[in-house]
C-alpha cells in the first residue's frame, strides 16, 4: 500500500466530514472543514492510501505557536504509520515557520493516541477540566517544543 500526504482540498471534504463523525463525539461539519480552506493561519493535510482518503490533520498557527485542531485516521487504516506521517508533515511546517511548539488536547482514556504522541516527543503539560462531551472527560494538554531540542540549533 502506498500512502501520500496532500494539502486538504475541496475534493477531500466529504470523506473528512464522514471521518469526523466516525472518530469524534462532536464532529466538525463539512462546512467547518471547508472554512479552513480559506484560513491563512491553517494548515490541513490529508493522507491518501492507494488513492483513498485514509486520514487527516489540522494545524492552526498563531504568533509562532501552533495547535493541532484534529487528527484522525479511518479505522481500517490505523496502525499503518499514517498518523506518524501526518505529524512528520506538521514537524516540517514547524521547522519552516520557526514555531516554538505544537500543542494538542487528548482524552486521558485514549491510551493509543497518548502513546503515539509521547513517541513523537510530546509531553503532558497540563489538564483542561471537563473539556470533552459525550462522554464528559478532561483533556490532557500535550506539547512538543522545538526550541532547545536541536532542531534549530
Amino acid at each position: 500500500m502506498k500512502t501520500e500526504i496532500f494539502p486538504m482540498g475541496e475534493e477531500h471534504l466529504d470523506s473528512l466530514a464522514e471521518l469526523e463523525k466516525i472518530c469524534f463525539s462532536q464532529p466538525w461539519s463539512r462546512q467547518a472543514l471547508a472554512d479552513e480552506l480559506e484560513n491563512d493561519s491553517a494548515f490541513f493535510f490529508v493522507a491518501e492510501t492507494d488513492g483513498e482518503v485514509s486520514g487527516y490533520v489540522g494545524l492552526i498557527i498563531t504568533a509562532g505557536q501552533s495547535y493541532i485542531t484534529n487528527i484522525a485516521v479511518f479505522p481500517k487504516f490505523r496502525r499503518m504509520g499514517i498518523a506518524k506521517m501526518l505529524f512528520e508533515r506538521l514537524f516540517s511546517i514547524a521547522e519552516k515557520c520557526d514555531l516554538e511548539f505544537i500543542s494538542l488536547e487528548v482524552r486521558p482514556s485514549n491510551y493509543n493516541a497518548i502513546s503515539l504522541y509521547k513517541s513523537l516527543g510530546f509531553e503532558e503539560i497540563g489538564l483542561r477540566k471537563r473539556f470533552y462531551r459525550n462522554p464528559t472527560e478532561d483533556a490532557l494538554i500535550m506539547t512538543k517544543t522545538f526550541w532547545g531540542n536541536g532542531i534549530y540549533e
